[in-house]
């Protein structure tokens, strides 16, 4: 994990213990007792977010065992154990909310990734997601992404160039795309360079250009799509193409068979329903 995820793991332990620390867990739980506290999921899912539950038990009790059944990425059934807390009751009952919040959120991103990614398997398309993420979570649920089997588009603003219309609207002359893009190849060869096209005649510029890894097509129609895959096989470019806009678990399959190598989709990350999983203690150790 970052430092920006670590961070984020003490500011959530922040916002239930504070300095006075679990007030109820300290005065009605004795001090001495200790106990196994089972993380269950309580619908079927994929699970995420099991190193991060730990980081959480490690942070609040350093000698709190985590032991395992289901790692990030695994499918997990309802009523199926994930993992087991074992120590003091009182630390794991501390840590339950705070190790719950991040792996029900985690694992919903996995499971909707997941379900996605199933409906485009029949084709060569890879399934991408966007910065459309929770401020602070980006790496946590880029990785869930990962773990449902979907593929991270760019992390951030640093690590690749997205042309968009507001880009080159926001000039007070004219930018000559071909020109900026060499100067950014050549200060920086290895970064990915990607516009976006929401014509078939931009497309069709785009195509000319040096230099362009990834031309993303802007709330293109399939057909619309079609004719721009028959445009870049014409002309047997390297530039790969990637499908935005109005895709739902309804529309990707058929995005997908239009031959587009990518398809970006911000439901991933944006507006995920959280896993039920619950937390039982089991009895003492």
């Amino acid at each position: 994990m970052n430092d920006i995820s670590l961070k984020l793991i003490e500011l959530a332990l922040f916002e239930d213990l504070e300095e006075a620390g679990d007030l109820t867990s300290h005065y009605f739980v004795d001090q001495a007792h200790r106990s196994v506290g089972r993380i269950v999921s309580r619908e079927d899912a994929i699970v995420s977010g099991v190193d991060v539950a730990e980081e959480v038990c490690r942070r609040v009790d350093p000698e709190l065992t985590v032991t395992t059944m289901k790692g990030d990425g695994e499918s997990v059934c309802r009523g199926e154990l994930v993992l087991e807390i074992a120590g003091a009751t009182q630390s794991i009952l501390t840590a339950e909310r705070t190790a719950l919040n991040f792996m029900q959120r985690l694992s919903g991103v996995a499971t909707v990734t997941r379900t996605y990614s199933e409906r485009i398997s029949h084709t060569s398309a890879q399934l991408l997601d966007t910065r459309k993420t929770t401020p602070g979570f980006r790496e946590l649920e880029k990785a869930a992404v990962l773990h449902g089997g979907g593929t991270n588009h760019r992390i951030g603003l640093f690590d690749a160039v997205m042309v968009k219309d507001n880009h080159l609207a926001a000039n007070l002359t004219p930018v000559d795309l071909a020109t900026r893009i060499a100067e950014v190849k050549s200060q920086r060869p290895a970064l990915k360079i990607e516009v976006e096209a929401d014509r078939l005649d931009q497309v069709a510029d785009f195509l000319l250009i040096g230099g362009i890894d990834v031309v993303l097509l802007d709330n293109m129609t399939n057909e619309q799509l079609v004719e721009a895959v028959a445009m870049r096989d014409a002309q047997s470019s390297p530039i790969l193409l990637e499908a935005s806009g109005g895709v739902n678990l309804e529309t990707i399959a058929g995005i997908a068979e239009t031959g587009v190598d990518y398809i970006s989709v911000g439901a991933l990350t944006h507006s995920v329903r959280s896993i039920d999983l619950g937390l039982d203690l089991v009895g003492a150790e």
